[in-house]
């Protein structure tokens, strides 16, 4: 049987990808994109490439999509093509704005390529189940109202940017296109991720801390924040591949919203101290927010910044986080095999 993956040539979609193929040599994936592989993106696939298939289109455009995808037995969906204008993570990036530079692209893509996937999903017979890609973007700032407590997924959606309403919007006409046509369909919300396949692509130009501090540490530079004190909940992108397959794969999904998040804080000097375990030499300076190289709000330590309840996807599935320390040396691990490997070639 063959996934359907939109969005698939870029950062947490072309590892569930890869996942979905390396589980069963009988499985084949077929990436739907705006942009083709690029040269990370074929040294990725190189060992499963005789069953991947790409499909190099615009979403907004089925007419330049759906005869492709005709040729091959789709029974599965994630549809996790998206723009992602997000501008955090230093003195320099915090001053732009970059919604302001293309906020109807950012609707269209976001709300009406949705739609239009739908359209084509209502339509295939054989279609099992479609997982809509979602963000912890639709989240308020704050909440919940106990303080420690995980962020649940049903209150507290509050999107304020482009960015998080049209992700919600999406959701919402997800749920509704299920109902109105019978077919299995659910939304999943990601907590902060970073990991393999984390690079610079056309509709994401983003790094979480452990990104920067993974990057920072391997190529013996200062690592100088703001602050040691800042949290996220951060996920690599190989724990949210096997949370989003464990979801293609349960028999029932009790429910139309799922977090997928370690379901805990980290902190920027638990991050530190992890890079530094491995990286011994690593220096680490506390500067002021006008010069540091990684800047964080002290004030963002709840709501949508916080932990992610993941109660439900561990309720539905035997998916589990693995341990956050090992994640994170297996990134930097990753990085210096596979990055710095592909820069000297």
């Amino acid at each position: 049987m063959t996934l359907l993956i939109t969005g698939g040539t870029g950062f947490v979609m072309s590892v569930l990808a890869r996942t979905w193929l390396e589980r069963d040599p009988n499985e084949r994936v077929v990436i739907l994109d705006r942009a083709d592989l690029d040269s990370t993106a074929e040294r990725y696939f190189a060992p499963v490439c005789d069953r991947l298939s790409v499909v190099t289109a615009d979403i907004c455009h089925p007419d330049h999509w759906e005869a492709a995808l005709a040729d091959h037995d789709i029974r599965y969906v994630v549809h996790g093509a998206t723009v992602t204008p997000i501008s955090r993570g230093s003195a320099l990036e915090a001053k732009r704005q970059p919604e302001a530079e293309q906020p109807a692209r950012i609707v269209d893509v976001n709300l009406m390529g949705a739609v239009h996937i739908l359209e084509w999903a209502r339509r295939n017979p054989n279609l099992k189940r479609l997982i809509y890609v979602s963000s912890g973007s639709v989240y308020r700032h704050h909440g919940p109202d106990w303080s420690g407590e995980p962020l649940p997924e049903d209150g507290y959606v509050a999107p304020l940017t482009l960015y998080g309403i049209s992700k919600f919007a999406a959701e919402m006409v997800v749920n509704r296109y299920a109902d109105l046509f019978g077919f299995s369909a659910a939304s999943v919300r990601l907590a902060s991720v970073y990991g393999p396949m984390d690079r610079a692509t056309e509709s994401r130009n983003f790094r979480h801390v452990p990104n920067r501090v993974a990057h920072m540490a391997l190529a013996g530079e200062t690592i100088r924040p703001n602050s040691l004190e800042p949290v996220g909940d951060y996920l690599s992108s190989a724990d949210v591949a096997e949370a989003i397959a464990a979801l293609l794969d349960a028999e029932r999904l009790r429910y139309r919203h799922y977090n997928i998040g370690s379901g805990q804080t980290t902190t920027i000097g638990d991050v530190i101290a992890w890079a530094k375990e491995r990286e011994p030499g690593l220096t680490v300076e506390i500067d002021t927010a006008d010069t540091a190289n990684i800047v964080q709000d002290l004030s963002l330590k709840d709501g949508m910044w916080g932990a992610y309840d993941i109660a439900r996807i561990e309720r539905d599935t035997p998916w589990r986080p693995r341990d956050l320390k090992q994640s994170f040396h297996d990134y930097m691990n990753w990085i210096s095999e596979n990055e710095m490997q592909g820069e000297e070639q």
